[in-house]
């Protein structure tokens, strides 16, 4: 436990755990006032430092200039609004005054990039401003099938895809409070839901109520509407936003668009869909030729061009609602990014106020991971409750992707009680999107962790590595939302010098098997000429079409077979799919067991806790025990699973005595009641007996099972014990070793099966099982 201070104020040394932390003269340095001037476009050049002022240059207050005609017919087209509170803060926005532009824009163009400096409120209002457009009616057009034609439906609605789960969800909510049809209403006595106005749909969750003219929705569920309707004919237009962050998912999300625009309009009835495509930072120029089927940076047309004529494209930039923001950066190099981070927010809580006449003065810190936050989450809880009576209390939570969505939300929910200050703890999740309520200092860590794919050895490493510039800017901007605020970055100012300015679209460094698989389900026949705005590798995709072959996702002649279909289907990477699908087969009959374990893989960081000391390790050693099986992860994922669920008590201090991730296991729940769901719905399974049941371990002869049945996803994934007693991967022939993570670390197996490969210091095999040699070869046939 933390040292307790003597008196109410502060000290200069503080004692949590085996810290010492000395707090006197940390950063020192006097903050930095970023300059005023207009905002650049971003190129990956690292060593165009001169642009550095013009990046920088989004965070000062700048003042919304409003041409005279804009604001002439505000008031006719002003959306109705449930609430005087949310239309008074609607109208304070930047975005309302250029409500008129954007409509005009859209009247014209089916195209219209849109650039809004954070706090511009164009993830909230720009639907609204839409919606009840003309060419945004349902109507009734005929379309041709076959040889016949049929009315059908087309329009009506708007979808609007953000990143994350918790902006699509954020955002929904919010935009339903300020229509005056709010979400968490409850459904009518007879089981009918409301009519509402906004609904949502993200992975697991969906709430589209009767009514819902706007939808917030996850790209990845865009990508599935997509697979079963290619027209999108139940909307009007799609708002694709946060695009600079170029994930493989909007990137895919942008090449079917822009086929659609440039493309034959036959399968809407004729009816053009309208594309906006909405971003904080982005490389204007590069996403207005894409959309415009110019070729970006004057290179000559290649195959991957659209035929048709050239479409238009409207480009708007609207000013923030951005306060001074002051950069204060380390004089030198940090050795120990926890220990600079906790001397801040403790100097941060005991010298500086609650709130002033902005409001709130909360503190939002950017960490690598969910491994790093629930570590510097449980040392500032250790300090906080030593706080003496004279300061505020201090509330921390935690923010990253594989939270529940209820525990996120938290994140952005005011916090209860006058004396209290609240510290979020997140990973980049927290860039951009929503703004986190009452946020007035940041502390950067200058990292994220970032998955670099190797195709040549099929090999996924996740390392912690500099964000770019770009993000640096959106971390700073979050303290300037509210009032002025300041942003301590834990690196040097060389160190941002020396950053990239924007960073490589995951499309160029992941795997793209996903995406090859959902192409392919969309009709592509050609991948390699399918638009991209960055065309992965050709070796890339090369590794990945193979890889579904043996799969069974695509047949010899590259067109996706029924398997492939089904696989498309399942919220999991095609592996997973796979193995899903082989689960129900009468050869295996394994799907709740298989269900299980993919839910505890699939949950976020390892089930369990890293045991740091002997102690701890004698602590929970016989807890463990009865997890712990000999035939390998998967097996031990499956056996904590069904103690979990069959633990009617206390399922949190059951998790505890084991030293488990109570968060990951209740998400790990989560996501196994959404899978047999689906299951259902696909006909793979009856109705599984209710929770808790009595705990029956599955016998030898069911392990193996099991294990054959992961076979069929993960059949490349395995490794042959050589005679100098390394592991050698029957696919390609790589040195592996066994993780220290896994329950199999250290023994010795004449065959391995393992679902992840990644580089650290070495090459590794994680999620590690015991199979037989002659498995292999069967699995490959």
């Amino acid at each position: 436990m933390p040292k307790k201070r003597k008196n109410g104020g502060s000290s200069d040394t503080i004692k949590i755990g085996d810290k010492t932390l000395s707090l006197e003269g940390y950063l020192t340095k006097k903050p930095k006032l970023q300059p005023t001037s207009t905002p650049a476009s971003l190129s990956r050049d690292k060593s165009d430092c001169h642009t550095t002022s013009a990046l920088e240059s989004t965070l000062p207050t700048t003042s919304t200039s409003v041409e005279a005609s804009d604001s002439a017919s505000l008031e006719s087209l002003t959306p109705p609004t449930g609430d005087a509170f949310y239309f008074a803060a609607r109208k304070a926005l930047p975005l309302w005054t250029r409500q008129d532009k954007i409509r005009r824009a859209l009247r014209s163009k089916d195209v219209l990039v849109l650039v809004g400096e954070t706090g511009s409120g164009k993830s909230t209002q720009v639907p609204q401003f839409l919606y009840q457009e003309e060419w945004c009616r349902r109507r009734k057009v005929k379309v041709k099938v076959g040889q016949s034609t049929k009315e059908v439906y087309v329009g009506g609605m708007i979808a609007i895809t953000q990143p994350r789960r918790v902006a699509a969800t954020t955002l929904a909510h919010r935009v339903s409070r300020e229509a005056g049809t709010p979400l968490d209403v409850k459904d009518h006595a007879n089981g009918t839901r409301p009519n509402g106005l906004v609904g949502y749909s993200v992975r697991f969750d969906h709430k589209v109520p009767p009514g819902t003219r706007i939808k917030y929705l996850t790209e990845g569920m865009l990508l599935q509407e997509l697979l079963l309707d290619p027209g999108l004919k139940k909307y009007s237009a799609v708002i694709v936003d946060e695009i600079h962050e170029r994930s493989v998912d909007v990137d895919l999300l942008s090449g079917f668009l822009k086929k659609l625009v440039s493309g034959d309009k036959a399968s809407r009835g004729g009816v053009p869909l309208k594309v906006v495509i909405m971003s904080a930072t982005a490389d204007v120029e590069r996403i207005t030729q894409f959309f415009s089927s110019e070729q970006p940076g004057g290179s000559p047309v290649p195959s991957n061009a659209v035929p048709g004529p050239v479409t238009s494209v409207e480009y708007l930039q609207i000013e923030g609602r951005q306060f001074p923001v002051e950069v204060a950066h380390t004089p030198k190099p940090v050795p120990d990014i926890q220990e600079a981070l906790l001397k801040q927010i403790f100097k941060l809580h005991t010298e500086e106020a609650l709130s002033d006449k902005h409001g709130r003065k909360d503190i939002l810190a950017f960490l690598t991971g969910q491994e790093e936050i629930e570590s510097a989450q449980k040392l500032v809880e250790e300090y906080a409750s030593t706080l003496g009576p004279k300061l505020p209390k201090l509330k921390v939570f935690p923010l990253f992707g594989q939270l529940s969505m209820e525990a996120q939300h938290q994140a952005f929910q005011p916090i209860k009680g006058g004396q209290t200050r609240k510290l979020v703890l997140a990973t980049n999740i927290a860039e951009t999107s929503v703004t986190v309520p009452g946020v007035r200092y940041v502390i950067d860590c200058g990292k994220s962790k970032v998955k670099q794919f190797r195709p040549r050895l099929g090999m996924e490493s996740l390392l912690a590595k500099p964000i770019s510039k770009s993000s640096a800017i959106q971390r700073t901007g979050r303290a300037g939302r509210e009032g002025p605020g300041k942003c301590f970055r834990l690196y040097t100012e060389e160190t941002y010098e020396s950053l990239y300015n924007t960073d490589l679209p995951e499309i160029l460094r992941t795997d793209v098997l996903s995406a090859v698989l959902t192409m392919k389900a969309r009709g592509v026949d050609d991948v390699l000429s399918f638009p991209l705005m960055d065309p992965p590798s050709v070796e890339s995709v090369e590794k990945a079409l193979l890889h579904l072959h043996i799969l069974g996702a695509i047949g010899d002649d590259g067109s996706i077979t029924e398997t492939g279909r089904k696989m498309v289907l399942f919220p999991v990477s095609p592996p997973y799919a796979r193995v899903l699908l082989a689960a129900a087969e009468q050869k295996y009959d394994c799907l709740l067991e298989v269900i299980d374990i993919i839910s505890c893989i699939t949950s976020g960081a390892d089930i369990f806790l890293q045991l740091r000391t002997e102690e701890e390790k004698d602590e929970v050693d016989d807890f463990r025990k009865e997890l712990y099986r000999r035939e390998g992860d998967l097996l031990t994922y499956l056996t904590t699973m069904q103690l979990y669920a069959a633990e009617n008590v206390d399922r949190v201090k059951w998790s505890k005595d084991r030293k488990l991730n109570i968060r990951n296991m209740k998400q790990a729940l989560n996501i196994r009641k959404q899978l047999r769901g689906l299951c259902m719905r696909q006909g793979m399974m009856e109705q599984p007996p209710p929770d808790p049941q009595p705990y029956t371990p599955v016998s030898p002869e069911k392990a193996g099972t099991i294990l054959k049945c992961f076979l069929t996803g993960f059949g490349i994934k395995t490794a042959i014990l050589a005679p100098d007693n390394s592991y050698l991967t029957a696919h390609g022939r790589h040195v592996v070793a066994i993780h220290p993570s896994s329950v199999l670390h250290g023994q010795k197996k004449e065959a391995i099966m393992f679902l992840e490969h990644v580089y650290t210091q070495k090459n590794y095999a994680k999620k590690v099982s015991v199979i037989q040699a002659v498995w292999i070869a069967e699995a490959l046939e």
